[in-house]
């Protein structure tokens, strides 16, 4: 496991407003938190100096002693003359160390602190998106398990198709996060890399050992090769990962909409006491939190567009994807985190509609079962194409003229005289398979669904 960097109080939020900002994500990208982690890598670097005799032992403890992250304030006026925000941090630390401040940033170039304080960041920030993960994997399968036998009716295209169960829905979405569970877990694993390797990755300044040294001490691996930065495959997958856990979660939101619509109602968002849907219309109970999360969902997609185009650099590197990496990875992190706590609270809250779905599934006169009469015609000996044409001559009727589907099957003697009609329109065939489905859930999972 990669070692947790640490944190620190934020004096503002990188990239996403406040709005959109939850307290522990934003003090992971807080400056302080920044100036923070490049201070761990720089006393790791010198700890491993001193351990390979490079730096006298006494000069590493005191500077490890005395060297403390100076504030955003105090870079930020140094980096008004040097034009450089690592160099102006290493003026500000090691203005307080006295004589022994020249062995402080000892070899290292500013990518060596930059990249290696960024992974330390990625893998803090990626537990708390595991975490939020986890809370909306079990509130979506905790209202699965509520609704397991709650017959609903499917559709494609926005039609109705065939009957399926809201918990059959929702655990679709459970086995869905588990999948960018273990995508963001591969990518973070990707990220669990530092990088002291000098000006164009040639140790020509520094050492391999002292690189081992210092990433070990910081819960990281040593990147098996760098230029002058980690190569940005590796950000550029993290950022796809969230892209696609966004994209899922838009996918939830999109599917909560489409059913609160009036027309279907069969879910709605909570609805608190003294909420206002609209300023001009009292009736309004609009799904804004689905649909904030359908919006941000395009904000992190556009991010991983970002992190392909950073992989592209100038030779051993330039820094176009710097500044790009200064909104794109805190902005992501943030949103993917806001996103997974709302729909969390979202499908936790969920009004469900059972009286309203068996409403909506009756509303065609039973036309869903069309392909059980299609099939059970197939198995009593006819033609496929024959049988399909005998079943639809009805199905359009029924849709055309509002009739009840199974009405006009059970008037016509040429299908009523070859099959078992009571066999045929049985709902329950449709839910038969449930429990086999619920009995693929991941079993980290079921102890906290059914207490065993």
């Amino acid at each position: 496991m990669c070692a947790k960097a640490p944190g620190g109080a934020p004096t503002r939020i990188v990239g996403v407003i406040a709005r959109y900002a939850r307290p522990a994500m934003s003090r992971v990208w807080s400056e302080e938190a920044k100036l923070e982690q490049w201070l761990a890598v720089e006393l790791a670097a010198l700890d491993a100096w001193a351990e390979v005799g490079t730096v006298p032992s006494a000069s590493a403890l005191a500077v490890r002693e005395r060297a403390r992250a100076p504030s955003p304030a105090r870079v930020a006026e140094r980096e008004r003359v040097t034009n450089h925000d690592v160099a102006a941090f290493v003026d500000a630390v090691s203005a307080d160390l006295g004589a022994d401040g020249r062995w402080f940033h000892y070899g290292l170039t500013s990518s060596d602190v930059l990249d290696t304080a960024l992974s330390l960041t990625v893998q803090r920030a990626g537990e708390l998106i595991l975490d939020g993960i986890d809370r909306a994997t079990k509130a979506a399968l905790a209202r699965a398990e509520e609704h397991r036998e709650t017959i609903t009716i499917g559709r494609t295209h926005g039609v109705h198709a065939e009957p399926t169960t809201f918990g059959l829905k929702l655990l679709g979405w459970v086995f869905q996060l588990e999948r960018d569970r273990e995508r963001l877990g591969r990518a973070l694993a990707g990220m669990c890399v530092g990088k002291l390797s000098g000006a164009v990755g040639t140790y020509a300044s520094t050492t391999p050992e002292v690189e081992r040294i210092a990433c070990e001490r910081l819960g990281l691996a040593p990147a098996p090769s760098s230029t002058q930065i980690l190569q940005r495959d590796r950000h550029a997958e993290l950022l796809s990962a969230l892209a696609i856990l966004a994209s899922s979660l838009d996918r939830f939101a999109l599917e909560i909409r489409h059913l609160a619509r009036t027309e279907v109602r069969e879910v709605e968002e909570p609805f608190a006491t003294g909420q206002k849907g609209s300023s001009a219309m009292p009736h309004k109970r609009n799904p804004i939190v689905a649909e904030r999360i359908c919006g941000l969902a395009r904000l992190v997609r556009g991010y991983a567009s970002v992190g392909l185009e950073n992989v592209a650099l100038w030779h051993e590197r330039d820094i176009s994807h710097s500044s790009a990496e200064r909104v794109v990875l805190p902005d992501a992190f943030l949103a993917a985190d806001y996103m997974l706590d709302r729909f969390a609270w979202l499908v936790a809250g969920l009004v469900v509609r059972p009286e309203r779905m068996r409403a909506n599934l009756e509303a065609t006169g039973g036309l869903f079962f069309s392909q059980r009469l299609l099939l059970a015609l197939v198995e009593s000996g006819l033609e496929r194409d024959e049988a399909y044409h005998l079943v639809q001559r009805h199905a359009m009727r029924a849709w055309d003229e509002g009739l009840d589907f199974r009405d006009l099957v059970r008037s016509d003697p040429q299908i009523a005289s070859r099959v078992e009609l009571d066999a045929v329109f049985d709902l329950h065939a449709y839910t038969k398979y449930v429990d086999a489905l619920f009995a693929r859930v991941p079993g980290r999972l079921v102890p906290e669904v059914v207490g065993a």
